[in-house]
């Protein structure tokens, strides 16, 4: 891992990699990506057919495109009962965090004659995209269809990749466990074309959620303004903060965790500590050894880990909040004393005993989060993401008449006659 130091010179020029780290613009994806996305609006199941053999490697049919309700049923059945326990408590936690978030219409009654407000609908159908490839996540699942079902999300179109016609077990017994029933094998910008304008097979959805590799972002990043889409998901990204009573092999774990997502996550320490910094490093070397995803996670440190060594803990949340990661952990002794200071994250962890793992499955708040400095302006997925609001105004004809003029007034200052006379036409009314 990279070593930088606050105080060296060419810190400054150092630091700008670790803040400025978007979606790049590669004029050769994009343009491989709309290619995919116009072939799949002009030909529809056809073209994911094709797709699917070239990127995938995998042959597939019309007919097989969509994983029917009994392999669903099957893949719950095969889960062992202690499995099913841990997936379910993990349903229940997620749930139970997102309930929270519950938003309801309102209405205000100002005065006799108006009544203004706000009406909160849930999202007719959603598509949920699950990653496939390096690894399985049935975690996805959860996170994406838990806020979806608890808005109240009429219906949940799910796809995947898929892998030499196999299934992943876990994905689809979580498909059963959130009650979705419309699953398709389809992954990369071609499933993200189908769920937009819909094909013979796939339906049309209204916004699609969910992580992918750079292809899903491209394409989602495309789409976006023809659907709904939730986020551009960059590569998984983890900052720890740690003082003098941090624990060296938790902090090499945590890195290591989020490291092993695939070569591009991003993994950082940042600490005055410089005793705190080499002892990691050692530890990393250590815990590497009997892990099974090495050759990722090699390449994930020497491309994108870093530590950094700053004058205080205080400079150390400065420099986050510059960063605005996606996971931050607090690994010091009264983390709470900190949270205060925190601007930017998309989810913070606190304390030794709170390892980001555990956010990853089952503590509740969602693992959706927004990457790639993001965190900046935007929030994690939660209900709010599967609701869509209206406004509504009532006037009756006395509370126009008391502020007709000043409408009008408004409406001609900026130079919009008009306006002013869909007032003036109803004032003259007895």
């Amino acid at each position: 891992m990279k070593v930088l130091k606050v105080w060296e010179k060419g810190f400054n020029e150092e630091f700008k990699a670790l803040q400025f780290r978007g979606l790049e613009s590669k004029e050769n994806l994009e343009a491989l990506v709309r290619e995919i996305i116009k072939e799949v609006k002009k030909r529809g199941d056809q073209a994911l057919i094709e797709y699917t053999a070239t990127f995938d490697k995998v042959n597939i049919s019309q007919k097989e495109l969509q994983v029917s309700e009994a392999e669903i049923e099957k893949a719950w059945e095969k889960v062992p009962s202690k499995n099913k326990e841990a997936l379910i408590l993990a349903k229940e936690r997620i749930q139970r965090y997102h309930r929270e978030e519950i938003s309801r219409s309102w209405l205000i009654c100002r005065t006799e004659g108006e009544i203004i407000g706000k009406v909160v609908i849930p999202l007719e159908k959603v598509g949920i995209y699950v990653p496939g490839g390096k690894a399985s996540y049935p975690s996805s699942v959860l996170m994406n269809a838990i806020p979806a079902r608890v808005a109240g999300v009429s219906e949940i179109i799910m796809v995947t990749p898929p892998a030499m016609k196999t299934d992943n077990l876990y994905t689809l017994a979580v498909a059963r466990l959130c009650k979705i029933k419309k699953v398709y094998r389809l992954g990369g910008a071609q499933a993200i074309a189908a769920l937009t304008y819909g094909t013979e097979t796939i339906p049309r959805v209204d916004k699609i959620v969910g992580p992918g590799n750079i292809f899903v972002t491209m394409a989602k990043k495309l789409v976006a303004g023809e659907v709904g889409i939730d986020m551009l998901a960059g590569p998984s990204e983890i900052l720890i903060i740690a003082d003098k009573s941090a624990k060296p092999e938790f902090i090499a774990a945590d890195l290591l965790s989020q490291a092993e997502h695939d070569e591009e996550a991003r993994v950082i320490l940042i600490t005055p500590e410089e005793n705190i910094a080499s002892q990691v490093q050692e530890e990393i070397k250590i815990q590497m050894k009997s892990l099974p995803r090495r050759e990722i996670l090699s390449t994930a440190l020497k491309r994108h880990g870093c530590i950094v060594i700053t004058n205080s803990l205080i400079q150390s949340i400065e420099l986050a909040n510059k960063i605005a990661p996606e996971h931050l952990l607090l690994a010091v002794e009264e983390p709470f004393s900190l949270l205060g200071e925190v601007k930017n994250a998309g989810a913070v962890f606190l304390g030794h005993f709170s390892p980001v793992a555990a956010g990853d499955y089952l503590a509740g708040p969602n693992h959706v989060l927004p990457t790639s400095g993001n965190a900046r302006f935007s929030s994690p997925l939660g209900i709010y993401d599967f609701f869509k609001y209206f406004s509504f105004t009532h006037f009756n004809q006395g509370q126009l008449k008391k502020l007709g003029a000043e409408i009008m007034r408004l409406a001609r200052l900026e130079g919009l006659e008009a306006h002013a006379r869909s007032i003036e036409l109803r004032l003259e009314v007895d």
